[in-house]
């Protein structure tokens, strides 16, 4: 599909890496993606790292025994311009696999995005600039597997290889636009996010489509099939899909089966399964009958962080965001470009009606202070000026929260 391109550089022991790295020495910046194979272990890990750097690309197997440390040291150097494409994952599994730091990032999906395009993907935005079409058949294929097959080797190294100059274009096309302050500021918040938490949590159950609909039994049983269906995949080192899909856990819940016979019936649940783990999802069916109802639904954290916000900040993040998806229509660009939702969560909670209160919130960026300070503050001055008439009244309660509290919240502000 390339014929024009020099082969790859496959980088399989310390030698190879030792090389890689005095050739990153001397550059000045460098394109990066890494690819995992989470969708056939339990614990997703870096199986590649693709490096592209001085016109040649090299194709880094972690998983080959060598220490691969040394890539750190110019993730996390500034003097360096390091660019992914939507690097958040590659950053976030890095960050937690290897402890590595970022700094000095471009990401040109984020760039793609704020100049408006509406399809940031990598196959499309290189097709849209340069007319290079890209084979997406290998993005989810095993890359635990060894050796890499010819048509991984040719997908993998095509992921960096046109990643530098089609981040001096959109350099170019965001200093024309006077955007290019928006993905500055995105990509110093790529450098700075952490690992979340990734151990198993029980109830995470309720998050399954349909769970709500279950009386308090079938709470109970789906609890215990979806905590065994995660044993078996550690166990077994496969991800929970492959083990069972949700339609079927919920479908367990729900017909709560007996017999072997009876989880034929399931929906989803294949012959195949019941041999292999047919004892497995009815024994977790008898610990749910006899632990009796889960009468109380368990409460998790929204995804979002709102689970910590009063009725009168809900109101005000809603406010907020119905503001921000209007001005990003406006600028022709993702909402989330404008504002993150942790800028936003935080001025729910703070509440600031004059733009000097609105630039004192934690990660509001200069650019931002400039551009949307007063209407922010307006939009809060507006909310606050009817809580304290009472002409805006919560549609809920929210704990422990009166109601009548609310102009009281504000009384002082």
């Amino acid at each position: 599909m390339h014929p024009d391109l020099p082969p790859p550089t496959l980088v399989q022991d310390a030698r190879g890496f030792e090389r890689l790295l005095r050739l990153l020495d001397r550059v000045d910046e460098l394109a990066v993606d890494t690819e995992a194979d989470s969708f056939f272990s339990y614990r997703e890990k870096v199986c590649l790292i693709q490096v592209t750097a001085d016109e040649q690309d090299f194709l880094i197997d972690p998983l080959a025994g060598f220490d691969v440390s040394g890539l750190g040291d110019v993730l996390a150097d500034p003097r360096k311009l390091k660019v992914f494409h939507d690097g958040e994952y590659d950053i976030l599994i890095m960050k937690r696999e290897y402890r590595f730091e970022f700094q000095n990032l471009f990401d040109t999906r984020v760039a793609a995005a704020t100049l408006g395009t509406q399809a940031p993907g990598l196959a499309a935005v290189l097709n849209d600039r340069f007319q290079i079409t890209l084979d997406k058949s290998m993005q989810r294929s095993d890359w635990g597997v060894r050796p890499l097959s010819d048509k991984q080797i040719r997908y993998a190294r095509l992921d960096t290889r046109f990643l530098l100059p089609l981040m001096r274009e959109q350099q170019a096309d965001l200093a024309e636009r006077g955007r290019a302050m928006i993905v500055e500021g995105e990509c110093r918040r790529l450098e700075a996010i952490t690992p979340p938490d990734s151990r198993f949590n029980p109830d995470e159950f309720v998050r399954l489509k349909g769970s709500r609909t279950l009386g308090p039994v079938e709470r109970q049983v789906l609890r215990e099939v979806f905590i065994a269906r995660e044993r078996l995949a550690e166990a077994s080192n496969q991800p929970p899909f492959r083990i069972l899909n949700p339609d079927s856990l919920v479908d367990l819940a729900q017909l709560k089966p007996r017999t072997r016979e009876g989880l034929t019936r399931v929906r989803g649940f294949t012959e195949k399964q019941v041999r292999r783990i047919g004892g497995d999802m009815l024994d977790a069916v008898t610990r749910g009958l006899e632990l009796g109802p889960l009468k109380k639904f368990p409460s998790l954290p929204s995804r979002d962080g709102t689970h910590e916000l009063s009725d009168e900040e809900t109101e005000l993040h809603e406010r907020l965001k119905n503001w921000r998806k209007t001005v990003a229509v406006q600028w022709g660009i993702d909402s989330a470009y404008l504002l993150n939702r942790h800028v936003l969560l935080r001025l729910a909670k703070g509440a600031p009606e004059t733009p000097e209160a609105v630039a004192r919130i934690e990660g509001i960026q200069d650019w931002q202070r400039d551009e949307f300070a007063s209407a922010i503050a307006d939009v809060v001055r507006k909310f606050v000026a009817e809580v304290r008439a009472g002409t805006w009244q919560p549609k809920r309660r929210r704990g422990a929260r009166r109601s009548d509290d609310t102009a009281d919240m504000y009384a002082n502000d």
